[in-house]
């Protein structure tokens, strides 16, 4: 069974969607999220006898194609796709808030029932992230290695301490971050959250 759980956050996606609520939508890496990338390969390369598990979206995938090894084999998994805003999807929150005020006030109180407009419930979201914890927990191997998003990171972490959901928001996950769990008998310790060291060169204006 696993004992550890290495959480990274895909790169930077399309600059037009800087901002905006992206979960369905299936967008690229940017430049920028393609070098971020590859920053992030001595950091997996360094990590023996792991299993991999990534989203199928392609800013996921792209990710960790650049970051894990060609041997490495990458498990696709569908529960680990950020959640489904639908309306809101590609808007910004002063977009969504204008258009949505009320919706946005049940989101803000975080209801268990809520559903985003034409999208996706809490409910289902957090049963994903349950199915998900569950085959992390089951997998043979020590380490386990996920390329996902915020929302899913954030709900995972919020899993595994036990901590109830609607805190999800007070943890920082940033593009190309590594977040860490300890996980002790399906319990988790946090040990590392948004991790971005790796990526110094590219925060100091390097190309």
């Amino acid at each position: 069974m696993a004992n550890r759980l290495l959480m990274i956050r895909h790169g930077e996606y399309e600059n037009r969607y800087r901002g905006c609520f992206i979960g369905k939508t299936d967008v690229a890496l940017s430049s920028l999220g393609e070098r971020q990338a590859a920053l992030l390969a001595p950091v997996v390369s360094a990590i023996k006898n792991a299993s991999f598990f990534c989203s199928p979206m392609q800013r996921t995938r792209r990710t960790a194609q650049i970051a894990v090894s060609p041997v490495e084999p990458i498990e696709f998994d569908e529960n680990l796709r950020e959640i489904d805003f639908g309306q809101w999807e590609k808007k910004t929150f002063e977009e969504i808030s204008s258009s949505f005020t009320s919706t946005v006030e049940q989101w803000a109180a975080f209801r268990e029932n809520f559903v985003f407009p034409r999208g996706e419930s809490l409910v289902d979201f957090r049963k994903r992230i349950k199915k998900a914890a569950k085959r992390i927990i089951d997998d043979p191997s020590d380490t386990v290695v996920i390329f996902s998003h915020g929302g899913v990171i954030r709900f995972l972490i919020c899993h595994f301490l036990g901590i109830k959901p609607k805190y999800h928001l007070c943890f920082d996950v940033g593009t190309a971050s590594i977040s860490e769990v300890r996980i002790y008998d399906g319990k988790g310790v946090l040990t590392l959250l948004n991790d971005r060291h790796h990526l110094h060169a590219l925060d100091n204006g390097a190309p």
